[in-house]
């Protein structure tokens, strides 16, 4: 197979391709069950409409923060690329994965934002599903990068200096 866009040999799945899947999945419902079972809110005098949307807002300026940080090393698989570096400054000194935090605060606010219960308890299950992903990941990271372990006992996960 070869080397193809700096990305390792293997297959769809061993690179991880199940969790890009999934994560599709889960991300489409992140944001249909709110619109779907929420009260359909569209006012900026609302104040859950505002909370909502400044988090998602801040959600989605976390995720772009954490892409443009990756620069070349971005893919969409957990297994990271042959030639890419750990990150370990800008968004990725508050939290080792922005943009699946980015994700979570944007799911809740878009939940917040919509008043939907629904979406806010599926916002638990997008939670979930990414510490599941990142464990998954971290494995990787830590084979690839001998001072994965260091970085990993100083910055949390998904929740800047909580979890």
């Amino acid at each position: 197979m070869g080397e193809q866009s700096g990305q390792s040999e293997g297959t769809f799945a061993s690179r991880g391709g199940l969790w890009v899947v999934a994560q599709a999945l889960t991300l489409l419902a992140a944001f249909l069950i709110p619109y779907r079972f929420g009260a359909g809110v569209l006012d900026w005098q609302d104040p859950w409409w505002c909370s909502g949307t400044l988090l998602a807002l801040l959600g989605f300026a976390l995720m772009i923060a954490g892409a443009v940080s990756l620069g070349p090393s971005l893919t969409p698989y957990p297994r990271p690329l042959v030639q890419s570096r750990l990150k370990t400054g800008g968004p990725y000194r508050i939290v080792r994965h922005p943009i699946y935090a980015g994700i979570l605060m944007a799911s809740i606010g878009w939940a917040l934002a919509q008043r939907s219960l629904a979406g806010l308890a599926f916002a638990a299950v997008v939670f979930l599903f990414f510490d599941r992903k990142c464990a998954f990941e971290e494995k990787l990271l830590g084979a690839q990068f001998g001072d994965y372990e260091a970085y990993r006992r100083r910055v949390r996960r998904l929740i800047p200096w909580v979890y």
